[in-house]
């Protein structure tokens, strides 16, 4: 099929789109660098042409709870209005495990983007996934003041962004299921321990100084709210055997 896949040059859009056209769609990214602006809406008309399934995995490094409900809202109205001018028929969007107990930040942009996604009026599927391996060494450059770095108290099971696009091209084959079973790694970990050996690892020498962050966000970090539910997908690839595989900084 023809597939279009939003942030298609990102940590999981890169894999959706290597993955897809590995078992032989045709596969349009949707990006700034590819002359497609999500916010504005600039370029989607012409990118859609003949897409049937679009594939949302494009996303906001922002703490602004403001900021990440207004990137979300915006480029998934605009996304969803492209798409009914262009007959697409199956809108595969992904999300993240425990939104709905951390509802702040990024996590509450994704609650709206959920909430666009059930009622635009495209057939939809939504998978839910935890954290990838790769949000250590984000957290890391985003926690950092020099030598420290801020790691919250969490419990957290980490997923290959690898496998997650996996499970978005087969959510696209398989037609619009709604809320499918979330994914997520194949243990469950602290954070703190994670950020250790990922330090350890590229021989960066910093000073981890413990977070308790307040509130439901924080609650939920430390008591399991954003670790999948018993009977959820389990990916493969632990987290230190995605370290073993990264080479030195």
């Amino acid at each position: 099929m023809r597939i279009a896949v939003a942030g298609g040059t990102g940590t999981v859009g890169r894999h959706v789109v290597a993955i897809a056209r590995e078992r032989g769609h045709h596969v349009v990214s949707l990006s700034r660098t590819d002359g497609v602006d999500l916010v504005t809406g600039r370029g989607l008309d012409q990118a859609l042409q003949g897409v049937e399934t679009v594939i949302d995995v494009s996303g906001i490094q922002v703490l602004s709870t403001k900021r990440a409900v207004d990137f979300f809202t915006n480029a998934t109205q605009n996304l969803l209005a492209a798409e009914k001018k262009a007959g697409v028929t199956h809108h595969v969007a992904l999300s993240i495990v425990g939104i709905d107990k951390a509802n702040s930040g990024l996590y509450a942009g994704k609650l709206v983007q959920e909430d666009e996604v059930k009622h635009g009026g495209i057939p939809w599927t939504i998978l839910r996934s935890t954290q990838f391996h790769e949000f250590v060494p984000m957290s890391i450059k985003a926690a950092s003041v020099g030598p420290l770095v801020f790691v919250p108290t969490m419990l957290t099971q980490p997923v290959a962004a690898k496998e997650v696009a996996a499970a978005l091209v087969d959510a696209a084959e398989a037609g619009p299921k709604g809320r499918i079973p979330d994914l997520g790694g194949p243990r469950t970990e602290q954070l703190k321990g994670l950020v250790t050996a990922y330090l350890a690892k590229t021989r960066q020498k910093k000073l981890i100084v413990p977070l308790r962050v307040p509130g439901p966000m924080g609650k939920a970090m430390r008591k399991g709210g954003l670790i999948p539910a018993p009977g959820s997908a389990v990916g493969r690839q632990t987290f230190q055997e995605w370290l073993d595989a990264i080479g030195a900084a």
